[in-house]
């Protein structure tokens, strides 16, 4: 979908303090191999730290970034894709009242990895319906250093990072204007991830902690058996979703600076994002996600971060911010940078 006035209006992350990945295998956390295949360097660990006490803080410096006040805010997105708190509680609306304290709606987007990309096209809606208020706060947060959780080896497609983020869509101006954005899914592909699963009672509800590797391995197993997997391949959604972004926002890739993916390992990003894109590592953001792991829904707002914060794009840029959750779905969307980041 297009958008005529939609932009981004300040935006911020929290990623708490590195482990190498060198230090993951000398204490036994990590294999030498793995390590040495996906080519992170380092990941976020935020120890203790709470997931919502991390989007509250990234959503008090968004806001004042953008100059927007709380009761230009017409509601409030938070992203997870890992528990937040006690079960029965609602962790957006703790994130609402630590940033902003009005009575706006508070919803939660469980949407994966995919979660502020996704909630950026609701804001946009949200806004297009209801114009009385111009601004919608998206954030999110997970600390994935539960029990139930082994960062380092839940998945062979990359290292689960912690931290948080959040971004301020405004429709009265920004740093950035949002030039278009679409999804795509592929629902055969859901089985990917669900692997030999079964659906209740949920795994984690019996002690079964995460382990998207032996779903993989469960799918590798049956193909040698003689069954059939589910047909679908996410490199081809994000080479058809990026396409037609790109029509939609009048942009040719060639004119695509930079482009913010989320923090795979370097094999399956090069399979999923850049070559799918026809791009380099050097026009991603893998000098940044190499350094910090996978942050969840966290990745496309941090990378967009860094790409400012150290220069590498500035006003006239157009920059593409896309990724990938089980579904299967691709989310992208192309910016077009405007000013300065911070201030209306």
């Amino acid at each position: 979908m297009r958008f005529d006035k939609l932009y981004l209006a300040g935006i911020a992350s929290v990623l708490p303090e590195v482990v190498e990945t060198e230090r993951a295998v000398k204490e036994g956390l990590l294999d030498p191999d793995v390590r040495e295949a996906s080519g992170i360097l380092s990941v976020a660990v935020a120890g203790d730290v709470p997931a919502p006490d991390m989007a509250a803080e990234a959503a008090a410096a968004a806001v004042r970034r953008s100059g927007r006040a709380p009761g230009e805010f017409a509601a409030l997105l938070h992203s997870s894709a890992h528990f937040q708190g006690p079960d029965g509680w609602s962790a957006q609306h703790y994130v609402l009242r630590k940033a902003l304290d009005v009575p706006i709606p508070a919803l939660e987007v469980r949407q994966g990895c995919l979660g502020m990309l996704a909630s950026l096209e609701l804001a946009a809606h949200r806004l297009i319906a209801d114009p009385s208020r111009p601004a919608v706060l998206l954030t999110a947060a997970d600390n994935f250093g539960t029990p139930m959780v082994d960062r380092w080896r839940a998945s062979g497609l990359f290292l689960l990072a912690d931290g948080a983020a959040a971004a301020v869509v405004a429709s009265d101006g920004g740093f950035a204007r949002v030039l278009a954005a679409r999804s795509l899914s592929n629902p055969e592909m859901e089985e990917f991830n669900r692997g030999g699963e079964v659906l209740f009672p949920p795994p984690v509800t019996v002690g079964r902690p995460l382990n998207l590797e032996a779903r993989r391995r469960f799918w590798r197993e049956q193909w040698a058996n003689g069954v059939l997997p589910p047909m679908g391949n996410l490199g081809e959604l994000v080479s058809a979703v990026a396409e037609r972004t790109l029509d939609e926002a009048g942009v040719g890739m060639d004119r695509i600076r930079r482009v913010v993916h989320i923090g795979f390992s370097r094999g399956p990003l090069e399979d999923t994002f850049l070559e799918p894109l026809g791009i380099g590592a050097d026009r991603g953001v893998w000098e940044f996600t190499r350094r910090t792991g996978h942050a969840g829904a966290a990745d496309p707002v941090s990378g967009l971060e860094y790409l400012l914060d150290t220069g590498q794009v500035a006003a006239g840029d157009h920059v593409m911010l896309i990724g990938a959750a089980p579904g299967a779905e691709v989310t992208c969307a192309v910016l077009e940078i405007t000013g300065p980041h911070g201030g209306r």
